[in-house]
């Protein structure tokens, strides 16, 4: 990589920075109504998609390191949006699972976050939009694929 480069040309800056300015958009909507953090929400979200996960998971499945997770679901737990039970398969760990009020939660945020996505999107042409998607697709499998030994 040329030195020289600009950081603002440096496609995982790039990818990082827009991620989270959008997250951070979409965050002010929910935290408003659900006082949530972008770390509970990916949580929560995550549960409302996947169903019950061990925190280990939840790490895997958000790409979020263990102590942000760990702090999202305590306080999810706290807030009673999240709870904990024996994971019957594995003694040693505990699944999380929304509550009936974090289902309701998500239930309500997932439009809004649907509805913030289209209206990011919408300076994309359909035709685009696929192919951003599809890009995204490529370049998360190439990453994932790659292996931290080589």
């Amino acid at each position: 990589m040329n030195s020289s480069l600009s950081l603002s040309r440096f496609l995982p800056y790039r990818l990082s920075i827009t991620s989270n300015a959008i997250s951070q958009r979409i965050a002010v909507e929910y935290r408003a109504q659900f006082d949530l953090k972008v770390p509970e929400w990916r949580v929560m979200a995550v549960l409302g998609d996947v169903g019950p996960l061990t925190q280990r998971q939840l790490v895997g499945a958000t790409f979020m390191d263990k102590v942000a997770v760990n702090r999202a679901c305590k306080v999810l737990v706290e807030n009673n949006h999240v709870r904990r039970h024996p994971n019957t398969l594995d003694g040693r760990s505990h699944l999380l699972e929304l509550t009936p009020e974090g289902r309701a939660i998500h239930a309500q945020v997932m439009p809004l976050a649907l509805k913030m996505e289209q209206e990011i999107m919408n300076c994309l042409t359909a035709k685009e939009q696929r192919e951003f998607s599809r890009t995204l697709d490529k370049l998360f499998a190439q990453v994932r694929d790659i292996d931290p030994e080589d």
